[in-house]
């Protein structure tokens, strides 16, 4: 078993977005932006996803190689996939399972990533 955590402050993102405008493309699959955009604030979920895929890259052990091939799922109780060389760099850890939490303030979101062996 490994874990992975991560915590982003908003006000830090936002100065992130704000430089940086492409981040939302290259770092959030189309249907993560859909899910982001269509909620009340969506910064707060933007950044929770954010800290999920830094939190998935440090459960696995290699760091995020690749943005797009992390894709936190939901609504509802959140779930994470990994795909390409995130799903290979998984495989050859011995990872069958990633168990994803995420929580969020008006100020921060953290995000906490579990891998299990395989069953």
């Amino acid at each position: 078993m490994r874990v992975g955590v991560d915590i982003v402050e908003h006000k830090r993102f936002a100065r992130a977005l704000e430089r940086h405008p492409g981040i939302i493309e290259r770092v959030f699959t189309v249907a993560e932006r859909e899910y982001c955009r269509s909620r009340p604030n969506p910064l707060q979920h933007f950044a929770a996803r954010f800290a999920a895929k830094e939190a998935v890259g440090k459960a696995i052990g290699t760091g995020v190689r690749s943005w797009q091939e992390i894709e936190v799922t939901g609504p509802g109780s959140p779930g994470v996939s990994v795909t390409g060389r995130m799903g290979q760099a998984a495989a050859q850890a011995g990872i069958g399972g990633l168990a994803l939490s995420m929580s969020h303030s008006a100020s921060v979101s953290v995000s906490v990533v579990i891998a299990t062996g395989k069953p």
